[in-house]
């Protein structure tokens, strides 16, 4: 298991512990690994000279900024369709032809 921190959650009072209390800003968040993954990351870090959980956090944002990438990507492209800019299999297949020659 590992932990991260910067997880939010809004402050709300627990119906079964009257006295309990969420703070809004949680200090950690757990994530749950098999051991192998836990070990995997555990010398990665190591590797890195880095925490685990730091290396755990960068790898998350660096996914959420591909996720994005990604999905901008699908967007324009399913948008030049629309416009009717695209290439056909046999354009695709001529094309990579060409850049394979030598």
């Amino acid at each position: 298991m590992a932990r991260v921190s910067g997880c939010r959650s809004e402050e709300v009072a627990s119906p079964t512990l009257p006295h309990a209390r969420f703070s809004r800003t949680l200090s950690l968040m757990e994530v749950h690994f098999t051991p192998e993954q836990e070990a995997k990351l555990a010398q990665s870090a190591a590797q890195q000279g880095r925490e685990p959980d730091e290396l755990v956090q960068q790898v998350v944002a660096r996914y959420f900024d591909e996720e994005s990438r990604f999905v901008d990507a699908v967007r324009r492209g399913e948008e030049a369709l629309q416009r009717g800019e695209y290439l056909t299999h046999e354009q695709v297949g001529q094309r990579l032809e060409r850049f394979l020659q030598p």
